[in-house]
């Protein structure tokens, strides 16, 4: 039982993110803002419970299952990746390229903030 609650609060934050990005007409999708707001509900809760954190290790855990209907689009729409492949392969070097670089920047600050930490 509480496994389906823990589901049903991803599935909740997810409706409400979509709710607000949509009231709001805000640039981003529903799914990352509701995210964002399960993200500062979990700051101001100050934990994790239990059924929430094993749910969601259970997803990450099978996330490529996830990615399965987005590839599937990209092969619908191969002929017009054909026709405009220089831009999409440019666009997913830059993306790679800008998400390493972020993250070995972030890396690098929390290691050297998690050194201040214990001194």
């Amino acid at each position: 039982m509480q496994t389906i609650l823990a589901f049903a609060t991803l599935l909740v934050f997810q409706l409400l993110g979509e709710i607000i990005v949509r009231v709001l007409a805000l640039p981003l999708p529903g799914p990352l803002a509701g995210m964002l707001l399960l993200l500062i509900g979990l700051i101001f809760y100050k934990k994790i419970p239990q059924a929430l954190e094993q749910t969601s290790l259970f997803l990450i855990q099978h996330f490529m299952l996830l990615f399965t209907p987005t590839v599937v689009g990209v092969l619908l729409y191969f002929d017009l990746i054909k026709e405009q492949w220089l831009p999409f392969f440019v666009t997913a070097i830059l993306a790679t390229a800008v998400t390493l670089v972020i993250t070995a920047f972030c890396l690098s600050w929390l290691l050297k903030r998690g050194k201040n930490t214990n001194e």
